[in-house]
């Protein structure tokens, strides 16, 4: 394939994702802004009025970037695990891996759905957000390199799950079991300087720890972490899962039997 037939390629996968998860925007777009509306209710304005400043910021306007990120990345997450699975559901991934375009065609066409459904998500949170706290920018491009290698990431988190996933079932274990867990402990509600020495530690092997901390630093301008030491991390982990995206892919891992 020449190069434009190959943008013409990635084009056309793109717009699938934005048309597919766009046309049932009652599930994909409506449920995680009320969830985040109730987390600020609950979490912001009930508990959080009793618990005062965290670093010199009040509670709510503290956990405010960490539900913008949750928020990117359960849906970056969760629409490249969907559409990949639906594609080997319905038996039309075979096509794709017959046909001229290349794999990182194929990836980056799933994975560019995935980061616009989590920018989306992002951008509509933050709006959210709005309506219950005041919302602080402190370095924008530091916000939107985050955003990019995080859900970037989780995007293709999603296309391994998928690759790997025999039933419908299987592509919400590790969401369930791995995913929210991580996230929750992530440092979302929480600086880790709250935390006993041990736990501190132990909160440092959580990579979402990294992307919270570096998001929460360009929003708010405070963090727990070095941000070269969080970009350094994000980055390294989208490229060892992008190479095994493309090994898993191109050798029909979960498509070819």
């Amino acid at each position: 394939m020449t190069i434009i037939e190959q943008l013409i390629a990635l084009r056309t996968l793109f717009l699938r994702e934005i048309y597919r998860f766009s046309r049932i925007w009652v599930q994909t777009i409506v449920p995680p802004i009320i969830m985040v509306a109730l987390y600020f209710i609950i979490f912001g304005k009930l508990i959080g009025s009793q618990i005062g400043d965290v670093k010199g910021f009040s509670y709510i306007v503290y956990i405010v970037p960490g539900m913008i990120m949750m928020s990117i990345i359960t849906n970056s997450y969760a629409n490249t695990v969907s559409s990949f699975y639906s594609c080997k559901f319905q038996r039309h991934i075979e096509e794709m891996l017959v046909s001229p375009m290349p794999t990182y065609i194929i990836i980056w066409g799933f994975v560019s759905g995935g980061v616009a459904r989590g920018g989306l998500i992002g951008l509509a949170v933050s709006l959210t957000a709005t309506l219950f706290t005041e919302i602080h920018v402190y370095h924008v491009w530091l916000l939107l390199l985050v955003t990019l290698l995080t859900s970037i990431l989780f995007s293709l988190a999603g296309l391994v799950n998928a690759v790997y996933a025999n039933s419908f079932d299987d592509i919400s274990l590790i969401p369930t079991f791995v995913l929210t867990p991580l996230t929750y402990l992530g440092g979302i509600f929480y600086s880790i300087d709250m935390l006993p020495p041990f736990w501190r530690e132990l909160s440092m092997l959580n990579p979402i720890l990294y992307m919270v901390d570096a998001f929460r630093l360009g929003m708010l301008g405070v963090s727990d972490i070095d941000p070269l030491l969080s970009l350094s991390v994000i980055s390294a982990f989208v490229i060892v899962l992008y190479a095994v995206v493309h090994l898993l892919i191109s050798r029909g891992v979960g498509v070819r039997s």
